[in-house]
């Protein structure tokens, strides 16, 4: 065995915040060698045990223990010392410098004067040894997700990392790249590194870990040998109940255009264009997905319909009426929900409560403004009934909403959306970074708004996600779109190489799809074969049960 971790030991770790027991007698336990996984709702306290072992975190009581002795690990600085390196979530690169930049400001070691020339010597080997090959001298903000990934775990390892975290790796990786990653994991595997893998993804959680732990309200509640379960008993593990993976999904006819768009182009970062020419139509009782790596125009897309960014071109009609470029309150007032990327930057206000971010689209309507003054009371009855149907758990409802995880808080903010029955919905990757309760919760109502009479525009990283509930389905690839024949036959090898480059494997451009609004017109007006044909559904009472 080449780490020096052999055996790593977390023992009755207790990590308390104002209000809430993030960690409550946590014990965990992991071997070179071995790739343990980390299962939990969100809010369950996995984060907060990888950063107290991280040192970013000091324990509030308990203690952890590397091949049987005891350490203090006070700083990040003095957990890579000690051979244990964290791959976080949210990238920490700085895209303006190279890659071997960003290595060299990782590292202790490097010389004063060309501190990238050592950095490079070492590339090689990791290159060769792991397969992590990257451009030294390429710009982060010139790599692809899977390419900064590996920049990452490089950064990690050239640390001197034996144990690695990876906190949910795949999140903004096609699935080529995913299988990529798979494949790294399983040589630093062989070579006895200790690998610790935090996920939402049963599916993936299953092909690579030797066993998982699942925690539950900051506890414990047992660790499973993957060969011996199933993803229902881990999904059971972690909700404290059975949970269906059936969502249900009946073919509908499609009925009027509710959102059209025309030869949209919108301007990004330092004027170049984000969208180009990109025309699309969503139905009433239609869901049309769009997949697609990050950064290749969907953010702007998004913010573009719901008013918060002006196009530089085209059009947008909402219910056959032109929107106001770049007005957020008129298309809302449109009857345009949404749930955006960012949640915490676009969706709420972090200091203000919930009841407050209860109202922040409607706070001026008759229902929660009287004589120019808010109607405390209202407010606080919406915010207790988007907690109540929407599973929301809050520490009290006077918190700030940033004190809520990060499920809870995008459950929040799906349930204030979909709460006045919006004729639109633009949910922007619903489902990121929440457990597997909160995402069949969130899909569950998605499709009941398709079914009540509502169209939805899904955008999302997660293929499977977009499979699943779209009726129609597009790849984006740098501002334009490809659409997807039939999405119940196409394969996620197919959709994931045009999410990657847009080419078929022989190097030509992919074709649009036969029948497709491309196909078909060229404006992305139609509706394509791929839509399901059926007797449409009258609107239900009330939503569906949740699990």
């Amino acid at each position: 065995m080449t780490g020096r971790i052999e055996h790593l030991e977390m023992i009755q770790i207790r990590k308390e915040f104002p209000g809430i027991v993030a960690n409550d007698g946590i014990n965990l336990a992991v071997r070179g060698g071995e790739v343990l996984g980390l299962l939990g709702e969100n809010g369950a306290g996995k984060s907060t045990l990888m950063n107290v072992l991280f040192g970013l975190y000091p324990p509030d009581g308990g203690e952890i223990r590397v091949n049987g002795a005891r350490v203090r690990i006070a700083s990040p600085r003095e957990a890579m010392r000690l051979g244990i390196g964290m791959v976080h979530q949210h990238f920490m690169l700085i895209p303006t410098h190279t890659v071997a930049e960003n290595l060299a400001l990782a590292l202790p070691d490097v010389p004063f004067l060309r501190p990238t020339a050592p950095v490079r010597d070492r590339l090689a080997g990791f290159a060769e040894r792991y397969g992590l090959r990257v451009d030294p001298a390429a710009y982060v903000w010139e790599l692809s997700a899977g390419q900064q990934q590996r920049v990452e775990i490089l950064k990690a390892l050239l640390g001197g990392a034996d144990l690695l975290v990876l906190d949910e790796p795949t999140s903004v990786l096609t699935p080529q790249e995913a299988d990529e990653l798979f494949a790294i994991l399983a040589r630093m595997r062989q070579e006895g590194h200790a690998i610790i893998f935090i996920t939402h993804k049963l599916d993936e959680i299953m092909r690579t870990t030797d066993r998982i732990q699942v925690l539950r309200q900051g506890r414990d509640v047992g660790t499973l040998t993957t060969a011996a379960t199933t993803k229902e008993e881990l999904a059971a593990c972690m909700v404290g109940r059975a949970v269906s993976f059936d969502l249900d999904k009946k073919p509908l006819f499609p009925g009027e255009p509710i959102l059209e768009v025309e030869h949209l182009t919108v301007l990004g970062t330092m004027d170049r264009p984000a969208v180009r020419d990109l025309s699309l139509t969503v139905h009433i009782r239609e869901i049309v997905g769009i997949a697609g790596v990050s950064g290749n125009g969907q953010k702007e897309l998004v913010e573009t319909i719901a008013g918060l960014r002006p196009p530089a071109g085209g059009t947008i009609r909402m219910a056959g009426r032109p929107l106001p470029p770049g007005d957020p309150r008129a298309a809302a007032m449109a009857g345009i929900a949404h749930i955006p990327e960012e949640r915490l930057r676009f969706g709420v206000v972090g200091n203000l409560d919930l009841a407050e971010n209860a109202v922040l689209k409607d706070y001026h309507t008759p229902a929660n403004c009287r004589w120019g003054m808010l109607r405390a009371g209202a407010r606080a009855d919406k915010a207790k009934a988007i907690v109540r149907d929407f599973q929301v758990v809050p520490p009290r409802l006077d918190a700030p909403i940033r004190s809520l995880s990060g499920g809870n808080v995008q459950k929040f903010l799906v349930g204030r959306e979909l709460w006045q029955d919006p004729p639109l919905v633009l949910a922007s990757h619903p489902t990121y970074g929440v457990d597997i309760g909160a995402a069949q919760m969130i899909r569950k109502r998605l499709l009941w708004r398709r079914s009540a009479g509502g169209g939805v525009l899904l955008v999302s990283e997660d293929l499977d996600e977009v499979l699943a509930l779209a009726d129609r389905v597009a790849v984006i690839y740098e501002g334009t779109l490809r659409w997807i024949d039939n999405p119940r036959t196409a394969t996620r090898a197919q959709i994931g190489l045009l999410m990657g480059d847009a080419r078929d494997r022989t190097g030509a451009e992919a074709p649009a799809a036969p029948g497709t609004p491309e196909a078909a017109a060229g404006n992305g007006t139609g509706t394509g074969t791929g839509s399901p044909v059926a007797a449409a559904a009258d609107r239900p009472p009330t939503p569906p049960e949740i699990l």
